[in-house]
């Protein structure tokens, strides 16, 4: 039935998050082999879950990361420890601390990532995020 009221509400001009179906999964992050990502300065350490159009992450930033491109991509990034400052392409900067979330879409903004200390995030970002 559940299917049924989803392809309903499409059919009424409202669009659904995504067409892929995720089936349910527990994720144990510590089984998830850590990818290097060099910054400017730094280092980015990546457990990543990738499915169609969703890419959810695990990321910690060494200390004294600083991103080493502006980013245009949209994301949902969580803090869950340390602090984050998101610096803007306009100079404007943004600090996330440990249980704060920031949201942007896609195209909205030039941002890049600077850690100061050790920092870890939850990032989600994919297709529901893309700019109308």
């Amino acid at each position: 039935m559940l299917a049924n009221k989803a392809s309903d509400i499409t059919n009424r001009g409202v669009k659904t998050m995504s067409q892929n179906n995720i089936p349910f999964q527990v994720l144990d992050w510590s089984r998830i082999d850590n990818v290097e990502h060099p910054g400017q300065t730094g280092l980015a350490l990546w457990k990543t879950l990738q499915l169609p159009g969703l890419r959810i992450r695990i990321v910690t930033y060494s200390q004294g990361y600083l991103a080493d491109h502006w980013c245009q991509k949209g994301h949902i990034v969580h803090c869950l420890e340390g602090e984050l400052t998101t610096e803007h392409e306009n100079g404007e900067r943004y600090v996330l601390r440990k249980g704060m979330t920031y949201v942007v879409s896609d195209n909205l903004s030039n941002h890049r990532s600077v850690a100061e200390g050790e920092v870890k995030l939850l990032i989600v970002d994919g297709d529901f995020l893309a700019s109308k």
